[in-house]
């Protein structure tokens, strides 16, 4: 009975716990979201979390510590995002949607704070090595949901069956970090927008091709 006591004490301390630095990753998140990594102290995070610093020294060594768990955090909201939406796209009109999506989404804040991944990249790539590899592995991800939608584009006659997928879907990633980037940097998400046309333009060219080879 004693030993079961125990037991219980120790999974409820467990959940204590696990919900304490659930907590802190997401004020983190949100705070390195608007003012960045550098902008953002380990006191800007107890704050905002209302745990106190032996709580988040608990759970984390170090800012660094901190900031790699938030990239999981928030790289692994995005990429479950993209995925949602991007593998049930299987035609134009579908990749149109989602393309409507991903601006709308922006335009919330009129383009500011730009992309959640491709932020913390900036600030963090050449600092730690361990959350650039992270954020690598992320990028690689979203990557790989484009080469599925472009492989879904070739099973359906869409683009020809030779086209590079893999060097199409790393120009679809770098459309939508640069158009991120010049939204966030004008205040202007139609810039975004016109990134991202040129590459579904190319792919509508594309598609000409294949209809016109036949």
């Amino acid at each position: 009975m004693e030993e079961s006591s125990t037991k219980e004490a120790k999974r409820r301390l467990t959940a204590r716990g696990a919900k304490t630095r659930s907590k802190i990753v997401e004020a983190a998140a949100d705070l390195i979201r608007v003012q960045g990594v550098g902008g953002t102290t380990l006191d800007d995070v107890v704050l905002a979390s209302n745990v106190s610093k032996s709580q988040l020294y608990r759970h984390f060594e170090d800012k660094s510590a901190l900031v790699r768990a938030v990239i999981e955090y928030v790289g692994d909201r995005k990429i479950a995002g993209e995925r949602d939406r991007l593998e049930k796209v299987r035609t134009f009109a579908g990749l149109q949607r989602w393309r409507d999506a991903i601006i709308e989404n922006n335009a919330l804040h009129e383009g500011r704070y730009g992309c959640s991944l491709g932020s913390l990249a900036n600030e963090v790539s050449d600092q730690d090595a361990i959350a650039r590899l992270k954020l690598q592995d992320l990028f690689t991800a979203w990557q790989q949901l484009f080469e599925g939608v472009l492989r879904r584009f070739q099973q359906e006659g869409l683009i020809p069956q030779d086209a590079d997928i893999m060097q199409l879907a790393t120009g679809f990633v770098a459309a939508v970090q640069g158009g991120y980037l010049l939204a966030q940097t004008a205040r202007d998400v139609t810039l975004m927008a016109s990134s991202i046309d040129m590459a579904i333009s190319y792919l509508r060219l594309l598609s000409r091709e294949q209809v016109e080879a036949v």
